[in-house]
């Protein structure tokens, strides 16, 4: 066996065969038979020309289809290419062209969009309709594909250095294939709660004495944190359950049915529905202990209004990265508002500066967050980037995350936001998630993104998009909000009032969107 993610389920499916591994609505597999399907897909996959190293992109909503994909091209030393479902006509061209996908799963719902862009993406050369028949010329069904094949394993032996990608981004730009090899990923994102494995058995044997835990990734599969959480529920032997769509009522009425443990979200895109549909509607919440977001970080009143919705559930954010994995924790009672620290539960996380040394702590110096050790090997077609955000320092390769940070005295770390979004207003460098933060604890404000834009005379402003929460609030009550909070060069000069703010669908802010409200 190897610290290969593929090995290890098929472990872990031998050992708990019996135990449930997925639900998704009223569908329901165990271990055996998540193995069996992708087993299934797998073989298809290789009668279909698929071979190891080569890339099969899915362009599905959450649901069974969407995790035996994943385990499926493993097993075949091929590549799982995760594709964002919002996408149009020319996004798909890009990613299929970027990833030199051969394969692609994708629910027929798509058809329109992927119809249109396979034909000009020659390389891929094989679909599989997920939900139906599809009218996209050359289609194979998705349970057709299943039934003509065998149940059965017989692959070749994989290796640890097998390789996975995850494509991130496109808030600023199109997105990148960030690469992992399968080792480095397991442990880079890791429980930090168990103990590492010294060997791939010991996952099993995890797996094996985890009990009946039931987890629930509630962002899309399509986004990083939700493949990770997936499969970190099943190396601890959890019941991972999926509901198709983002829905609040939906997420809560699945987690009184099926008695979920802990949840999965990203921010508080997804967490202010949530919160309010439970303000609104009481819900059996006994069997739930944690509320974990990743990938975004709660504002402070958002957490507030969930700690009091869910007065006996933990609630935490985590702090990392696609590149770096997960790498910290909040500090208790930290928030954008009032300033976010975290605390590194990883070895070989620090900040470094403009020099790539590492600041010291109490100094105020500002860097980047860094890590080393277990993290990505880059960026898959673009070697300037990988170049740029993984420099090698006096023999040590290292991740810069792009967090803007410095380190306190007490030797936690103060993430003053993204440095990519930081706007120059005047001399003074303001970051858009405080702002956000803030505006976001006004009554009258259900969501905000915050971004620059040209001023004649501070060369960039701050300007903010607001979606209101009922009648729009007038500019001069923010204005007044904002000043109680922030200083004065912190506070928004201009506003746009949308009825519904753009986001990813894991509940990242769209910048280039936000840009074109003004």
């Amino acid at each position: 066996m190897e610290f290969n993610h593929a090995d290890i389920f098929e472990g872990v499916a031998d050992a708990i065969g019996d135990r449930v591994a997925l639900v998704c609505a009223d569908r329901r597999l165990t271990y055996a038979e998540v193995d069996a399907q992708a087993n299934r897909l797998a073989h298809h996959l290789l009668s279909a020309g698929v071979k190891p190293g080569q890339h099969v992109a899915m362009q599905l909503y959450n649901g069974i289809e969407y995790a035996v994909a994943l385990l499926a091209t493993l097993k075949i030393r091929a590549v799982p290419i995760n594709v964002n479902y919002r996408y149009v006509e020319k996004e798909l061209l890009y990613i299929f062209r970027d990833s030199d996908s051969v394969a692609l799963l994708y629910d027929v719902e798509f058809d329109d969009r992927v119809a249109t862009a396979v034909a000009q993406a020659p390389d891929l050369r094989h679909l599989i309709a997920v939900g139906g028949a599809s009218s996209v010329p050359g289609a194979v069904e998705y349970e057709q594909a299943l039934a003509a094949q065998p149940d059965t394993r017989g692959f070749p032996a994989r290796s640890e250095d097998d390789t996975y990608i995850v494509y991130t981004g496109g808030t600023t730009g199109m997105p990148k294939g960030v690469m992992w090899g399968l080792k480095d990923m397991l442990i880079a994102f890791w429980n930090p709660a168990l103990p590492r494995p010294d060997r791939p058995e010991d996952v099993v044997g995890n797996a094996v004495s985890g009990g009946p835990m039931v987890m629930m990734p509630i962002a899309p599969l399509m986004h990083g944190a939700a493949q990770v959480g997936s499969w970190i529920g099943w190396f601890i032997g959890a019941t991972l359950v999926y509901v198709r769509k983002f829905d609040a009522v939906g997420i809560w009425r699945t987690i009184e049915r099926e008695k979920v443990n802990s949840l999965t979200i990203t921010g508080d895109a997804m967490a202010i529905p949530m919160v309010e549909e439970l303000e609104r509607t009481p819900y059996d919440l006994s069997s739930l202990l944690a509320f974990v977001s990743t990938g975004a970080i709660l504002s402070g009143t958002v957490r507030d209004r969930l700690a009091e919705a869910m007065p006996n559930v933990i609630i935490m954010d985590r702090f990392g990265s696609t590149e770096s994995g997960s790498t910290a924790a909040a500090v208790s009672g930290s928030s954008p508002e009032k300033g976010l620290r975290f605390e590194a539960d990883v070895e070989n996380v620090a900040v470094l500066d403009d020099a790539l040394k590492p600041v010291v702590a109490g100094s105020g110096v500002l860097g980047q967050v860094a890590r080393s050790g277990y993290i990505a090997r880059g960026y898959y077609n673009d070697p300037e980037k990988t170049a740029k955000t993984f420099p090698e320092v006096e023999g040590r390769r290292w991740l810069l995350t792009g967090d803007i940070a410095t380190v306190e005295a007490d030797g936690s770390i103060a993430v003053f936001g993204r440095g990519s979004q930081a706007i120059n207003t005047g001399g003074e460098k303001v970051f858009p998630e405080e702002i956000e933060a803030v505006l976001k604890g006004h009554p009258a404000v259900f969501d905000a993104v915050v971004t620059g834009i040209p001023d004649e005379r501070f060369g960039f402003r701050v300007a903010a998009v607001i979606q209101p929460h009922g009648e729009t609030p007038k500019p001069e009550d923010l204005d007044a909000f904002c000043r109680e909070n922030l200083s004065g060069y912190k506070v928004p000069r201009t506003y746009a009032f949308v009825t519904e703010m753009k986001r990813s669908p894991a509940g990242k802010a769209d910048y280039r969107w936000a840009k074109a409200q003004f």
